[in-house]
């Protein structure tokens, strides 16, 4: 099966060898998205609310660029830093996803590129392409 990459300015590019994403088949697989925005290569400014939001719209660009939306997402991992901020990185996750809610994985870790708080990666399945 062959392997097409997924590459839109919308979001950051990547900064090592990797692609922001890959699609096989019907499957779209994002690499982690940190919140840098794409306009100024710089983190957004604010916590884990505002690093959550920008992670996700990074995520939702790269999908888009797919032909894709938020709602063919079945699988997400977020990587947090401090699961601490669960609830907050919770409630603006929420904006982005409705029912049947995608499966999901969150875990802590020591550190994240560029010390993000928060990074995001997602499975997205297209129904017929």
């Amino acid at each position: 099966m062959m392997k097409k990459v997924i590459s839109t300015g919308k979001a950051p590019s990547a900064i090592g060898p990797y692609s922001q994403a890959i699609q096989v088949g019907n499957l779209v697989y994002t690499s982690g998205q940190i919140p840098i925005d794409p306009a100024t290569g710089a983190f957004v400014e604010g916590g884990i609310k505002e690093q959550t939001r920008r992670s996700l719209l990074n995520v939702k660009a790269v999908l888009e660029e797919a032909g894709l939306t938020m709602g063919d997402v079945v699988k997400t991992t977020v990587f947090m830093a401090d699961m601490n901020d669960f609830a907050d990185m919770n409630s603006v996750y929420a904006e982005f996803f409705s029912e049947p809610y995608p499966a999901r994985s969150a875990v802590a870790v020591k550190t994240l590129p560029k010390g993000a708080l928060v990074e995001i990666e997602v499975v997205a399945i297209a129904a017929a392409l």
